[in-house]
C-alpha cells in the first residue's frame, strides 16, 4: 500500500471518528464531544503565557484558532497511524485507540461530566477504529494491478467510501446542531418579545445626540450587539433555552432561592448603560464595548437571600461550569447597580453573550464578575481555598476594578493627514468613576485639553477630540484621562496580567 493511500486511511479515519462524536455528543450532552473536549483540556491546563499569546496575537477568533489547531493535531495523529500501518494493522489500530483514550479522558475531567457524557467519545473511537479497519481492507482488497505504479482502484474505493462515510457524518452533526441553535433562537425571540411588554423601574434615556463623535473617528455611543467583544473560556457556545434556566441562590444565605426566567422577567426590570472592558485589553486595544443592558438589580435578589454579613465573596458558576468570585461588598453598593442581565440593546442577549441570563457589574472588569450562561451565585469567603476564581488560579488579581484609560482613533498609526489641521479623538473611561478631562500632547510637547462628549453615565466611556495645527512631517500623539476622583492615568507601562494594562496610548502619523 502507497503512502498516500496509508495515510488517507488514517485521516479519514479519525475525521469519521471526531464527525460520529460530534453527532452523538449533539444527541447527549454537546459538551461532550471529545473535540471540544480535548479543545477545553488546552484551555484549562495552557501556561497563562500562551494563552495571553493567544488572544494578543488572534484575539477574538483565539477559539476558532485552537479548534484548528486540535483538529490539525487530530489529522496528523491519523495520517501517521495510517503510515505506522502499511504492512500490519495493529499499530494504526492502537494510535486510533489511545486517541480515544484521550479524547475520553479530556471529557472525564471536564468540569461538568455525567456518566452519560462517556458515550460519545466511546462510540467515536469504535467509530474511528472501525472505519480504519474497514477502508484498509478496501485499500488491500483492490490494490490488484491497474497500471505500472498506480494503485487508482485502492484509491477511488478508498477515498469514495471514507468521503462519504464523514460526510454522511458531518452532516448529520451539522443538523442537529442546527435544530438546537434553531430552539434556542425560538427562546431568544419569545424572550425578546416579552421585554417590550414588561415593566420597568428605570429605562436608559434615548437622547444622546452629543454623546459620540463617529463622524471624527470614534466609536458610536452604543455597540451593536454583533460588534460587542466576546472574551471567554466556551468553544462551544451553551444552548440553554429560558424555560430550562434555574438560578440557584445559596451558601452563608438566610434563606436559600431557587429563580426561574419567568421569576426574573417578572419583576420590574431596569435598562442602564454600561461599558463593559476585559482585563486582557492592551492599551490602545479594542476588546470594551457599550449596550444598554437590561435585567433585575443583582443586589435586591441577594437582599431577598439575607446574604450573612461575614460573606466577602459571590461566587457564581455557568452552566459549562466556568466559575469567577465578586467582592460582595461592590455588589451591595445601593449605587453600584449590579445587574443579573436578561437583556441587551432592546432584545434578549445574543447566544454568544450569555442568554438566558449574565451578570454585568459596572466598574469591575468581566474576569471577576462578568458571569455568562450563570446557574449558580453562592455567597462565600475569598479565603476559601475551594472557592478561588477560574482566572484568579491562574495568576490574576482578586478584585479586578477597572483602570483609568484611554485610547486614540483617530487619525490612525502610520496614517498620513493631508490637512491644515489634525483631529486626534478617541475614548476614555473610568467605569463607576466618571471621566473628568482628556488631554492630549504631541512630540513630547504640552499638555492641551480635549473637548469631552456628554456624560451619559459614570458607568460609561465618554469620546473626546481636539483639533490640532501641526507643520508638515512626522508627529506622535499621546493621551491620559483623569477621572473624577482627580486620579490622572499613568504613563507607567504594564501587560494586562494580573490587574490590567496600563500606559499612555500613543500613535505616529504623518502630515502631507
Amino acid at each position: 500500500m502507497s503512502r498516500h493511500v496509508a495515510a488517507t486511511i488514517g485521516v479519514l479515519a479519525v475525521w469519521a471518528a471526531v464527525g460520529v462524536g460530534h453527532l452523538v455528543a449533539g444527541l447527549i450532552s454537546a459538551s461532550s464531544s471529545p473535540l471540544l473536549a480535548v479543545g477545553g483540556a488546552v484551555i484549562r491546563l495552557a501556561p497563562e503565557s500562551l494563552t495571553e499569546f493567544g488572544k494578543n496575537t488572534f484575539g477574538t477568533n483565539d477559539k476558532l484558532v485552537l479548534l484548528g489547531a486540535t483538529f490539525s493535531g487530530i489529522t496528523l495523529l491519523g495520517a501517521v497511524a495510517g503510515l505506522l500501518s502499511r504492512e500490519r494493522p495493529n499499530p494504526g489500530v492502537w494510535v486510533l485507540a489511545a486517541m480515544g483514550v484521550l479524547g475520553t479522558a479530556a471529557v472525564y475531567f471536564a468540569p461538568v461530566y455525567s456518566e452519560l457524557d462517556l458515550v460519545a467519545p466511546a462510540v467515536a473511537a469504535l467509530a474511528g477504529i472501525g472505519a480504519f479497519r474497514w477502508l484498509r481492507h478496501l485499500g488491500l482488497r483492490a490494490r490488484g494491478p491497474v497500471a505500472a505504479g498506480e494503485d487508482g482502484v485502492s484509491r477511488r474505493a478508498v477515498l469514495a467510501a471514507g468521503s462519504a462515510a464523514v460526510g454522511l457524518g458531518a452532516l448529520a452533526s451539522a443538523g442537529v446542531g442546527t435544530v438546537v441553535a434553531r430552539d434556542v433562537q425560538g427562546s431568544r425571540a419569545e424572550v425578546t418579545a416579552q421585554l417590550a411588554r414588561a415593566t420597568f423601574l428605570e429605562r436608559a434615556t434615548s437622547v444622546r445626540g452629543a454623546a459620540a463623535f463617529p463622524q471624527l473617528g470614534t466609536p458610536t455611543f452604543l455597540t451593536a450587539n454583533s460588534d460587542f467583544y466576546r472574551i471567554d473560556t466556551a468553544l462551544r457556545i451553551p444552548t440553554l433555552a429560558a424555560a430550562d434556566w434555574q438560578l440557584r441562590v445559596h451558601g452563608m444565605v438566610a434563606r436559600e432561592l431557587t429563580l426561574s426566567f419567568a421569576d426574573l422577567i417578572g419583576r420590574p426590570l431596569v435598562e442602564r448603560p454600561i461599558t463593559m472592558t476585559c482585563v486582557s485589553n492592551p492599551v490602545g486595544g479594542s476588546l470594551i464595548s457599550t449596550a444598554d443592558f437590561i435585567g433585575v438589580p443583582l443586589r435586591d435578589i441577594l437582599l431577598e437571600a439575607g446574604v450573612d454579613p461575614a460573606a466577602d465573596q459571590l461566587f457564581s458558576r455557568s452552566t459549562e461550569d466556568w466559575y469567577t468570585g465578586t467582592p460582595m461588598s461592590v455588589l451591595m453598593e445601593p449605587q453600584r447597580g449590579a445587574l443579573l442581565a436578561i437583556g441587551m440593546n432592546g432584545e434578549a442577549l445574543p447566544p454568544e453573550h450569555g442568554f438566558p441570563v449574565r451578570m454585568v457589574v459596572p466598574g469591575l472588569y468581566g474576569y471577576v464578575s462578568g458571569t455568562k450562561w450563570v446557574v449558580d451565585i453562592e455567597a462565600t469567603v475569598f479565603k476559601n481555598p475551594f472557592r478561588q476564581g477560574f482566572w484568579l488560579e491562574r495568576g490574576w488579581s482578586q478584585f479586578g476594578p477597572i483602570k483609568t484609560m484611554s485610547r486614540i482613533d483617530a487619525p490612525q498609526d502610520s496614517m498620513t493627514v493631508i490637512a491644515d489641521t489634525v483631529t486626534v479623538a478617541g475614548v476614555a473611561w473610568a467605569q463607576h468613576t466618571g471621566i473628568a478631562e482628556v488631554e492630549v500632547r504631541v512630540d513630547g510637547g504640552p499638555w492641551q485639553p480635549a473637548m469631552l462628549s456628554d456624560e451619559i453615565s459614570i458607568d460609561t466611556w465618554r469620546m473626546w477630540h481636539v483639533e490640532l495645527a501641526l507643520p508638515k512631517g512626522d508627529h506622535t500623539a499621546e493621551a491620559r484621562a483623569t477621572d473624577k476622583s482627580g486620579y490622572t492615568q499613568t504613563d507607567q507601562r504594564a501587560q494586562p496580567i494580573p490587574n490590567g494594562a496600563s500606559g499612555w496610548p500613543s500613535v505616529s502619523f504623518t502630515v502631507g
